[in-house]
């Protein structure tokens, strides 16, 4: 089973290896507001933004980016700016 780590759990952790960032639906952002963000942390499309924010609201959670933990960190970061609810995965 992978383990769910928050931010401040996986500081300091080894910046090279393979992680993704979840993010989660709530109740307090509007789908312009994701689909904005989602642009500017992950650099997608509006097309891919718009299906990412979709599925966060049908399933509760949608995994928005995958690679180096260094990266997933800065993307959850930028996420986090607006106070969405993120984490980033180490499998």
């Amino acid at each position: 089973m992978e383990e769910v780590l928050t931010l401040e759990q996986i500081t300091g952790t080894d910046t090279d290896g393979t992680a993704r960032v979840i993010l989660f639906n709530d109740d307090w952002h509007t789908f312009d507001e994701v689909i904005a963000q989602l642009i500017k942390a992950v650099r997608c499309s509006i097309a891919e933004a718009e299906r990412m924010a979709l599925t966060v609201h049908v399933q509760g959670k949608c995994q928005v980016y995958g690679g180096p933990l260094a990266e997933c960190l800065h993307v959850s970061a930028v996420l986090e700016e607006i106070e969405l609810k993120t984490s980033v995965e180490i499998p």
